[in-house]
């Protein structure tokens, strides 16, 4: 069986020190324009030093009117290349792997935030979304490419596509709602044909050792469980990704599809044959064990996300320790300070109920 001390290569040349990544955490601390704080800065390399083998930023826009979140880091002009060049030394040279995650919020773009009506695969009146042109799906799709060619340019180790969350790519394959008549509606196929694209994309135009991995929701926000396993099987056949990453909310829960009812979520894409493709799993991971347990049930890789927010360095002491959890809940904001959070950052997680003391 995987440890957690364990390394692991990838397909495509880039390997990690460990099996333990840093999830890709929301955290409002970039400035209006996209461009790297110093408090992001701070943020992401000291969970680098902390011992993860593997440092993914937030959700990074690679369209302006792609935004889904005030303070959120850019990646879809050149004017961030300096703060992205900066971020991937400080990841470098803390000795972890680094990657950006790249993202477009689709529907769930506040309007007063992008100054627009949000776009997405299809109409949705509720959040008065338009539904983009086939030509502008085809426009997304490069500019998906350009962002991860940007973040070569900058020094990073590879990108993440974010196809989870009910952001643009999952809302593309989201049999409900993407009602599109085009090549990007209909079959499981069609539907995940700009997130193939993306990836073919970047395969062609960055370097043969970039790493690139896709973020998957397997379940939650109107998804088919069924439709994101044959997505899922689509990925490895193509050979296109690293890695998998699967948000599964709960490492551990039983699927919700009655589909699959009394099966256990992880154990419907652990069974998968993934030939040189790697399975990475996040969701309520909060001590060694847990982390251990995932590797143990036949994931790769174990993103942390609350967990690292409370412990900069929860990787090197899960590694150290087995018995190693998380500080318990509520963390005080002084505590949080100390762990590299920014006054913006703290108040953004006490919105999650009992996690910041007030």
């Amino acid at each position: 069986m995987a440890q957690l001390s364990d390394s692991l290569s990838f397909h495509h040349g880039t390997s990690v020190a460990n099996r333990i990544t840093l999830a890709p955490l929301t955290n409002q601390q970039s400035y209006a324009d996209g461009t790297l704080s110093e408090a992001e800065y701070h943020w992401l390399t000291m969970r680098a030093q902390g011992g993860f083998g593997l440092t993914m930023t937030c959700a990074s826009h690679v369209q302006a009117v792609g935004q889904g979140f005030p303070g959120q880091l850019g990646c879809f002009d050149d004017r961030h290349l300096e703060g992205l060049t900066q971020l991937a030394t400080g990841i470098r040279e803390a000795g972890s792997m680094s990657v950006v995650q790249l993202h477009h919020a689709g529907r769930r773009s506040p309007r007063d935030l992008i100054g627009t009506d949000p776009v997405g695969p299809s109409v949705d009146e509720k959040t008065g979304t338009r539904e983009l042109t086939t030509h502008e799906v085809e426009h997304l799709t490069e500019d998906f490419i350009a962002a991860a060619v940007r973040c070569e340019k900058a020094g990073f180790d590879g990108v993440e596509i974010h196809g989870a969350h009910d952001y643009i790519v999952c809302e593309f394959l989201n049999r409900d709602y993407n009602q599109r008549t085009d090549q990007y509606g209909g079959s499981v196929e069609n539907r995940a044909r700009l997130l193939l694209d993306i990836l073919r994309g970047i395969r062609a135009a960055t370097r043969p050792t970039f790493n690139v991995s896709v973020r998957l929701s397997p379940e939650r926000f109107g998804l088919h469980t069924a439709d994101i396993i044959e997505t899922y099987r689509l990925i490895i056949e193509t050979d296109l990704a690293d890695f998998v990453d699967i948000s599964l909310w709960d490492a551990f829960k039983e699927a919700a599809d009655e589909e699959f009812a009394g099966r256990q979520l992880i154990e419907l894409f652990t069974e998968v044959p993934r030939g040189n493709t790697r399975l990475c799993v996040a969701g309520k991971i909060y001590s060694a064990a847990d982390a251990q347990r995932c590797l143990d049930l036949g994931a790769d890789l174990v993103a942390i996300g609350r967990a690292a927010v409370t412990n900069h360095d929860f990787a090197r002491q899960a590694i150290a320790d087995p018995t190693f959890a998380m500080r318990e809940l509520p963390v005080s904001r002084e505590t949080l300070a100390s762990e590299g959070l920014s006054e913006s950052f703290i108040t953004y997680m006490s919105a999650w109920p009992g996690f910041v003391a007030e």
